[in-house]
């Protein structure tokens, strides 16, 4: 039962990241006016875009899973922060709080690892060097 469940796992925190990132193909540059909003240059729209769509994939897969894991926790922490904290908006305030809500998902990740059922489990890896983890 657990191999399935950290399949499942996997599958909808990578899932998130795979359509917000395909989401995004279709107008990268508007994305880019939006992410200047919060003090990240434009110009970064590109990286941002390919790493929610290359990281959602590596976690369905469970591919350096705690690597992917810590980079889409900090993510989470880091957007939520920057596009969400508005103490006077009950709707962005959510929006934060499910920002970290799903960084503590993505941590969960970082201790329990991808599971039997993936890459890291197929190349005998422990899905990245995390300290402490």
């Amino acid at each position: 039962m657990t191999p399935a469940l950290l399949l499942l796992a996997r599958i909808l925190l990578g899932l998130l990241f795979i359509m917000a990132g395909i989401g995004k193909l279709g107008d990268v540059s508007g994305f880019g006016a939006f992410m200047a909003t919060g003090g990240i240059p434009a110009f970064l729209a590109w990286p941002v875009v390919l790493f929610e769509i290359l990281a959602g994939i590596a976690l369905v897969a469970g591919f350096q899973t705690k690597l992917v894991a810590w980079s889409l926790a900090a993510f989470c922490v880091v957007s939520g922060v920057l596009y969400h904290f508005d103490p006077s908006d009950q709707m962005q305030m959510t929006q934060l709080l499910k920002n970290l809500g799903l960084a503590g998902g993505y941590l969960a990740l970082t201790i329990t690892g991808a599971g039997a059922w993936s890459v890291d489990a197929k190349l005998g890896t422990d899905g990245g060097r995390v300290a402490n983890a």
